[in-house]
């Protein structure tokens, strides 16, 4: 399965929101779209589901709308929408029944999802007795009720402590294995960047970039490298490092928590620098190249990323 965004725009009066966004993603792939909150990801995912218009270009699911596709969507969207006064259970099931199914059936689906999220004991309580992160996890288990081929999932992280950001990732990670085609919005980039295949970075409703995430790291020079001694080894490092050979090879030198990082004048010479601290009997326990993060990719392409990166 593909979904195709083909140059679609969209204004709302004068305020021109997206301006020619095009990318497409295949089933089995998790593809981050990222940029600053306001930069047009939550309109795209909207217009994606039907939910706006576009006011030119279309969104097409193997080449079909996604309306007349069949393909079902699961979608977590950024602002929660379930009822927080009724039971989990019972409105779990009025979802399901909404998207087709049994009442039965998706009263099963939803036991083995909230048991998945470890979630289960929450099943037959009230959605406003559990914390904002549990109430995120049973937002998510409603997105992923009929078992949809494309789930969209909207600032996901939003309110999750690390450990049930980890759940979440996993089951994530699931779905693309699966065989389901995941779209994930954020601007938290450090999570896109832990388990998103490709990218599609947006900046005032413009494409900046996109691609597969790992060639666009490989795409950077290399001359960055992070060089860490064993134990009782660093003075013998630094003396390798100050030597004139090695100081005609680097640009720069610094120590960090994590060993010294070196800038190559030439990324060609990495083997010439291992070479030399080798010579010098310093131990290593890593010499490997430092790519740059997303955040540092996403503040060249597009200015500083939000505090909340």
């Amino acid at each position: 399965m593909e979904l195709v965004v083909d140059k679609i725009n969209k204004s709302f009066g004068d305020n021109h929101v997206l301006r020619d966004i095009s990318f497409s993603v295949r089933s089995g792939a998790t593809y981050g779209l990222i940029g600053r909150n306001g930069s047009g990801k939550t309109t795209t995912i909207r217009v994606i589901m039907g939910l706006f218009p576009a006011d030119s270009g279309s969104v097409a699911i193997d080449g079909e709308p996604p309306g007349r596709s069949g393909a079902r969507l699961g979608y977590l969207p950024e602002e929660r929408g379930l009822y927080p006064k009724c039971v989990i259970a019972d409105q779990m099931a009025y979802i399901g029944q909404l998207r087709g199914m049994a009442a039965s059936a998706a009263r099963r689906r939803s036991v083995e999802l909230l048991e998945r999220l470890d979630a289960g004991e929450y099943y037959k309580k009230k959605l406003n007795t559990l914390s904002k992160g549990n109430q995120q996890k049973i937002q998510l288990a409603a997105a992923l009720i009929d078992d949809p081929e494309i789930v969209i999932l909207d600032e996901p992280f939003s309110g999750l402590d690390p450990v049930n950001a980890r759940i979440l990732k996993e089951l994530v990670t699931e779905l693309a294995r699966g065989g389901r085609m995941v779209i994930f919005s954020s601007h938290q980039m450090s999570h896109v960047e832990e388990f998103c295949d490709e990218i599609c970075m947006i900046d005032k409703g413009q494409v900046v970039l996109a691609g597969n995430l790992k060639a666009i790291k490989r795409s950077y020079p290399r001359n960055r490298m992070l060089i860490s001694p064993e134990d009782g080894a660093e003075g013998a490092l630094r003396g390798a490092l100050a030597q004139p050979e090695a100081g005609a090879l680097l640009a720069s030198a610094e120590d960090t928590p994590r060993g010294t990082l070196a800038t190559l004048r030439d990324e060609r010479d990495r083997g010439r620098l291992l070479a030399l601290i080798t010579q010098s009997g310093a131990g290593l326990d890593a010499f490997s190249v430092v790519e740059p993060t997303l955040e540092e990719i996403f503040v060249e392409k597009a200015g500083e990323a939000d505090e909340a990166v």
